[in-house]
């Protein structure tokens, strides 16, 4: 049998984390199995579904380097891949259900449904629609439709029946048919609810395991439900555990950003999103912590996925995306580093000189191993541009008062002007030569310029910070300094 899986987003906004990772556990069980995964559209919210929400959503999943065999933007034999480009299939077999028997027309109001409810609720019992409109003949019909009632159509739902689910992710999992109600399955513009349309488009794409958040298992029974009036094989079902803030609540901004294009944004690397991701409610049977999307496909299986809820720590994937800036090729970090420096108004729009793409490069190399993700330089720009250090706070400030300053300083600038080149080696020279040619301790000669050039007593190496800043910046910064400090 070919496994062929699907990921069908509602177009309604962005891809989310919990939505990627459904995505990508389904992308990683068709390649583990030489599958198939399909992407496509559940586009039937009509008021809130967009093109432009669905293109962003596909555009997430390829930055993801997610990709799909089938579906949208891509084709196959099983389309279209949007549901509003298959009401006429989902008419033919809404016929199907109402020609057996398996399907009604409904036509209680709004009103008089709510008053059920709360007369259930009174009374103790589970609102559900009890079946007025069950039994009604070719007369009543006519006459409500002459009153100008348009009806839904209700699945007519089994009596007295247990309905087995076996979940590879929850084990055997039981719903009581008497719990569930008459359900609609089309609304009176003639639009599938989602359980219908779901069942209809896995059926007829042939889609073998159908691997969901939990959130969907309450919709289980009512999809197995339809699939068995229809005479459809039922698909394998894996419903993974919701993704909980490091509290135990439900995932929100305040945790963190949610949509998957916020991350890159601010200059997350799609490897280790998909690393991260994949670990949120997936154990892999070693202790390995960082997998390219081949190994994690070659190491998934739904018998390792918890039942229990993945927890989203920004401090984990922090730590797995530093690890893949720290990995990554300079030139590709830099790049990505562009847009963050043009916004600060360090390097002009547009094209870049080569001394400007160099001192991009150098920024990057000189800061990759303090940040976590790449918008992360602007906490470090004033070091390496401008004539301004900043502030000094106290303790630093208390570092300039040193006897063997005004001497250290005035050294460091005779030499600064004298070096034909302020690169990481003749820096590293020239400090030495302070040391050596004053006869005093290293941190009595590094810390007094750290402090003037910066204003801070920690911060990149100054080998890093003063070939960046350049000569003029740095005479300027130790003219500042000895300003607000020395005089």
């Amino acid at each position: 049998m070919e496994i062929r899986v699907r990921f069908a987003p509602s177009p309604t906004g962005p891809l989310h984390i919990g939505g990627a990772r459904s995505a990508l556990f389904n992308y990683l069980w068709a390649r583990k199995n030489k599958g198939t995964f399909i992407v496509r559209s559940e586009d039937t919210d009509l008021e809130r579904s967009s093109r432009e929400s669905e293109h962003n959503i596909l555009e997430s999943l390829r930055w993801l380097n997610i990709q799909w065999n089938e579906g949208i933007e891509v084709g196959g034999e099983h389309g279209p891949y949007r549901q509003t480009d298959r009401l006429e299939l989902y008419r033919e077999y809404t016929n199907k259900l109402l020609n057996s028997g398996h399907a009604y027309y409904c036509y209680c109001t709004e009103e008089e449904l709510e008053q059920e409810r709360q007369d259930l609720i009174a009374k103790g019992g589970t609102p559900r629609y009890q079946g007025k409109c069950r039994q009604l003949t070719s007369e009543q019909r006519a006459a409500y439709e002459a009153g100008g009632r348009k009806p839904v159509v209700r699945f007519r739902v089994p009596e007295g029946q247990a309905i087995h689910i076996k979940d590879q992710v929850r084990g055997d999992v039981v719903f009581e048919s008497d719990g569930i109600g008459d359900y609609v399955i089309v609304k009176s513009d003639g639009i599938p609810t989602y359980n219908f349309a779901v069942v209809v488009d896995d059926a007829t794409m042939n889609i073998t395991h159908v691997i969901r958040g939990e959130e969907h298992l309450s919709n289980t029974p009512r999809q197995v439900l339809i699939y068995q009036a229809l005479g459809l094989p039922v698909p394998e079902f894996a419903h993974i555990s919701l993704i909980l803030n490091t509290e135990g609540g439900k995932m929100s901004k305040r945790d963190g950003d949610t949509a998957v294009m916020d991350y890159q944004k601010k200059g997350y690397l799609p490897e280790a999103i998909v690393n991260f991701i994949a670990l949120l409610g997936w154990a892999p049977s070693g202790e390995e912590e960082f997998y390219t999307l081949d190994e994690l496909a070659e190491a998934f299986s739904l018998d390792r996925v918890s039942k229990s809820p993945a927890v989203f720590d920004i401090q984990k994937l922090n730590y797995i995306n530093a690890h893949y800036l720290r990995e990554a090729p300079p030139e590709r970090i830099a790049e990505l580093a562009l847009p963050y420096v043009q916004e600060l108004g360090i390097l002009p729009q547009g094209e870049q000189s080569v001394e400007q793409q160099q001192w991009c490069l150098g920024f990057i190399k000189a800061i990759s191993e303090k940040i976590s993700y790449v918008a992360e330089l602007k906490d470090f720009i004033h070091y390496f541009h401008g004539a301004i250090p900043l502030e000094a706070e106290s303790e630093a400030v208390e570092v300039l008062k040193g006897e063997q300053v005004p001497v250290v300083l005035g050294l460091f600038r005779e030499k600064v002007r004298e070096a034909d080149l302020l690169s990481e080696a003749t820096v590293k020279v020239l400090l030495k030569q302070i040391t050596k040619e004053l006869k005093l301790g290293g941190k009595l000669v590094y810390m007094p310029v750290r402090v003037a050039l910066t204003g801070q007593m920690h911060g990149p190496e100054l080998y890093d910070v003063i070939p960046l800043l350049g000569r003029e910046n740095v005479l300027k910064r130790l003219e500042v300094t000895e300003k607000r400090y020395l005089t």
